[in-house]
């Protein structure tokens, strides 16, 4: 997503079979609580749905949790860490 010419908000998508994940979602920190990311994720969502997705799922970082909550996207409990950055698996079934 643009503002002007600036790149401030992006996302990537995968699908197989009647699954997608979403990675690489990010806004810079500046651009961040602006609504970019809200605007996105709705997109998305709304793709999906679109598109027959029955779970549309993300590792999200832990912290930020709230934010996909917002849209439906519940904890899975499973999580990780990678270069000290906790991560929480979330999805939402449509």
């Amino acid at each position: 997503m643009y503002t002007g010419e600036l790149l401030v908000s992006v996302v990537s998508c995968f699908t197989e079979k009647d699954t997608m994940q979403c990675r690489k979602f990010a806004t810079v920190q500046e651009f961040q609580g602006k609504g970019f990311g809200t605007v996105l994720l709705n997109f998305v969502i709304q793709g999906a749905k679109s598109k027959g997705i029955k779970k549309l799922w993300c590792n999200a970082r832990t912290d930020k949790k709230g934010f996909y909550e917002k849209f439906g996207l519940s904890d899975t409990k499973r999580g990780f860490i990678t270069s000290g950055i906790a991560f929480s698996i979330m999805e939402i079934n449509f």
